[in-house]
């Protein structure tokens, strides 16, 4: 018995000595990371302090520590950043869809100022500016070198004023300047349309009013087709959507599913993620959508992108998205400021990380550049359009095999089938995306 005893206080003792062991260097190296961060700091005041003193003109103590965070912030990555108490207001007032500009969201690609996309019906967008265009000047003055939010601030200016920005294009030999004129920019987050039997709705950003304004153009789609019996799809156009509120676009989502999860987030430390998860309700039915998207979706569109596609409720057609996949978190700080840190990132409900490699579309389809004004083509065009048939012959005999209502019903049909072929002169990606719901319902028109 006794030798039992003393094998288990053997045993105790060594556990006890193997853990001092391991916890002794553990906790000098963690003393040892504390005294290099303070020492680290130390250095931090004696420039701080250097500056303040020998720099050539005075500086403000204010300037230079706003400076500081924000350049600790912006080292990290290119989505965090620190607001002063400006900057934080006029973010909160972004998010509700009104603000003055030029109606452009920006990002920073190795020291170059690139546009994510033009937001529809803007001043950037009537002027040309396209996704994936670089702004090297504002009247005349480079920005390169420029943190991203002091070249933002370069681009705003009182409404109604000008604003030469020069462009880099791929694909155009030389830069080109653009002239616009600055306006006080009130987005429609939500619009819809009918087409044939289908209702696209257009979302251009992610605010307060997404979901709401999407739930309304979807509402008088219906009315006007005559019931969700009538609808063959939506088509969910999030071209050029920069994105925005995270709640936003998980309600979008849950609009269209019945069940299963939406997005996930994964931060630094275990279990510090969240998942999000779609409550019962289709809005639709079940039936078919095709959503759009190019290289100016981003980030919250590129949230609904990917979680219509795993869960296969959507067909996804168009261009890569841009590949914005990481969650900022606004943090308030003293002062009415706040600093943007990523603090996670982003997968869909199958585990895929959008971070650097956008969404991938079910079917690749080019938005087509309209060839110049061909005066013996548009002839062909109206002579082909102008061609006679049977039916003009005259002392044409009729058809028999249709009633009134048939031949009514036809007519319906046959001027539907020409909206949808004019649309592709109009917008070749959408027009593709109706013929899709079309070719869907088709094959299986009993679907719910």
């Amino acid at each position: 018995m006794k030798k039992i005893l003393m094998s288990a206080l053997v045993g105790t003792l060594s556990g006890g000595i193997v853990v001092t062991q391991v916890a002794g260097p553990l906790v000098a190296q963690e003393a040892e990371t504390e005294e290099s961060v303070y020492q680290q700091l130390d250095l931090f005041g004696d420039v701080f302090e250097r500056i303040r003193a020998q720099y050539v003109e005075e500086v403000s103590t204010e300037d230079l520590v706003s400076a500081a965070i924000n350049g600790m912030l912006t080292s990290l990555d290119p989505h965090s950043s620190y607001l002063s108490a400006k900057d934080f207001e006029e973010m909160q007032v972004d998010t509700k869809g009104e603000f003055g500009g030029l109606g452009i969201e920006v990002t920073q690609e190795e020291g170059f100022i690139k546009v994510i996309s033009p937001m529809d019906g803007t001043p950037a967008a009537k002027a040309g500016i396209k996704a994936g265009d670089f702004i090297t000047h504002v009247n005349g003055e480079a920005l390169v070198g420029l943190l991203l939010d002091e070249a933002v601030d370069k681009m705003r200016g009182p409404v109604g004023s000008e604003i030469i920005i020069t462009v880099v294009r791929e694909g155009v030999a030389e830069p080109f300047d653009v002239s616009i004129i600055r306006d006080s920019i009130k987005l429609t987050a939500a619009t819809g349309r009918v087409v044939g039997h289908t209702i696209v709705l257009r979302l251009s950003t992610f605010n307060e009013q997404t979901t709401s304004g999407m739930k309304e153009a979807l509402a008088k789609g219906l009315e006007e087709l005559g019931g969700i019996d009538k609808l063959e799809g939506v088509v969910l156009d999030l071209r050029n959507n920069p994105g925005g509120l995270l709640n936003e676009a998980i309600t979008v989502v849950d609009a269209f599913l019945e069940k299963g999860e939406i997005v996930s987030t994964r931060g630094r430390t275990a279990g510090s993620g969240e998942r999000y998860n779609a409550e019962p309700g289709d809005l639709i039915n079940g039936k078919p959508i095709v959503l759009l998207i190019n290289g100016g979706s981003a980030s919250a569109s590129e949230i609904v992108a990917g979680a219509l596609q795993d869960h296969r409720r959507a067909v996804v057609v168009g261009t890569k998205s841009f590949g914005k996949g990481s969650v900022q978190t606004l943090i308030p700080l003293r002062g009415d400021g706040a600093m943007r840190l990523t603090t996670a990132r982003y997968y869909t409900p199958s585990g895929r990380s959008i971070q650097a490699l956008g969404i991938s579309p079910d079917i690749v389809v080019q938005q087509p550049i309209p060839p110049a004004v061909d005066p013996t083509a548009t002839e062909e065009k109206k002579s082909a359009v102008g061609e006679r048939s049977e039916a003009d012959l005259r002392g044409a005999i009729t058809n028999d095999s249709m009633t009134d209502e048939e031949k009514r019903m036809y007519q319906e049909e046959l001027a539907r089938a020409e909206e949808s072929a004019k649309l592709r002169d109009e917008d070749y990606q959408l027009a593709y995306a109706v013929d899709i719901i079309k070719g869907l319902t088709v094959i299986a028109p009993d679907a719910p």
